[in-house]
């Protein structure tokens, strides 16, 4: 790979290779190589969720990674691939950029992040960057019945609202009409699928950012970015 090691340990790594694979894959079946250890299962998700956004990915393999594919001749059973596509760090930088459509905005209006739908591990994750903060921006964390329900039984949702955060069960702001109507709204987010229909769906531009980052500025109240290279 001649991605960095430093991007590739980082949670905005999955939702920016998903989106560049959804558009280089389109619908076919690719095998990804070059993954050293499994990033997580979240990981997993955010990277299926950009790639079935920005293509129409219904199936996906990582060698090393998802039990079906201990290694990438196990899938392709001794064919030879369509394609070969190398990813250089110019092309995750390039799908990196186009997550982002709003200009070099001062502020922001919203975070939304919770598509997929965030797990009670990225709840935690939500609460230690938190740290009990109050929000100057509302962070509309989506997410499914079951986390709600384990927020709920362990208390840690009316800490959560108290910050700011507003959750959302069992749908997003981009299907459900859940976020104000802004004429020129910035919305920030660590989701490649949020990225991707949110312009189209909401009216809002885009920021895409890393988790810590998104909370960082919805404590702040604008825009702040930590660079990862590619």
């Amino acid at each position: 790979s001649g991605l960095s090691p430093s991007f590739l340990a980082s949670e905005i790594a999955w939702p920016v290779l998903g989106s560049l694979y959804g558009r280089e894959v389109g619908n076919a079946v690719g095998v990804v190589t070059g993954v050293a250890k499994h990033p997580g299962e979240d990981a997993l998700k955010a990277f299926g969720a950009a790639a079935a956004s920005s293509g129409a990915v219904g199936l996906f393999h990582v060698a090393g990674v998802t039990p079906e594919a201990p290694y990438a001749h196990t899938i392709l059973a001794g064919a030879t691939p369509e394609t070969v596509i190398r990813v250089t760090s110019e092309m995750a930088a390039k799908a990196r950029a186009g997550l982002s459509t709003a200009a070099a905005s001062k502020t922001i209006d919203a975070v939304a992040i919770g598509s997929p739908h965030l797990s009670l591990a990225e709840f935690d994750a939500l609460e230690r960057l938190l740290a009990g903060r109050p929000l100057s921006v509302p962070i509309y964390a989506c997410t499914g019945r079951h986390a709600l329900s384990g927020l709920e039984q362990s208390g840690r949702r009316k800490a959560l609202e108290a910050s700011g955060v507003i959750i959302v069960a069992d749908t997003c702001v981009v299907v459900t009409p859940i976020m104000p109507e802004l004429s020129n709204g910035v919305l920030m987010t660590n989701s490649g699928k949020f990225a991707h229909y949110a312009p189209g769906n909401t009216g809002y531009s885009v920021l895409y950012a890393s988790l810590a980052d998104c909370v960082e500025s919805a404590v702040l109240g604008k825009p702040r970015f930590t660079d990862i290279a590619a």
